[in-house]
């Protein structure tokens, strides 16, 4: 994997772990976002180090979740289970999902297989392989529906 690759797969598990802690604490977007760049972004965390992330990609993601969360939302809704909520998944899986629809939706510059891939390798890190799976049929299906 290059470097660019590896800036922005650790830009995504920024974003991600940022959605998060904006869901759970209600975090406004200019704190949550400085924080992130003073004292996440490449920094050692809990006595590792943190690979060096894209920042104005992660900016991007979080921002560009923030602003069309709704929209967002509402095509992940759509792609879901008969009888599945967006407030049923785990609020862990709800982040990665809308990373994911969010680069499916607002990012053509980067293929539908890396997007897919990318957001499956960040579920691997918090879920086993059938929650990973499930991210996958998902933005799969996010996916036939806005590209």
């Amino acid at each position: 994997m290059n470097a660019r690759s590896q800036s922005r797969s650790a830009a995504r598990l920024a974003a991600v772990q940022a959605l998060y802690q904006q869901h759970m604490e209600a975090t406004p977007l200019a704190l949550l976002l400085d924080e992130f760049h003073m004292h996440r972004l490449g920094a050692e965390v809990d006595g590792e180090q943190m690979a060096e992330a894209e920042v104005a990609f992660f900016d991007d993601v979080v921002k560009g979740v923030d602003a069309r969360r709704e929209e967002i939302d509402a095509l992940v809704q759509g792609k879901l289970a008969q009888g599945w909520t967006l407030a049923r998944l785990d609020k862990t899986m709800l982040q990665i999902l809308r990373a994911g629809a969010y680069e499916l939706l607002a990012r053509p510059d980067v293929p539908v297989g890396s997007a897919i891939s990318e957001y499956v390798d960040v579920a691997h890190a918090f879920f086993d392989e059938r929650e990973a799976k499930f991210v996958n049929g998902v933005l799969d299906a996010v996916a036939k529906a806005v590209r």
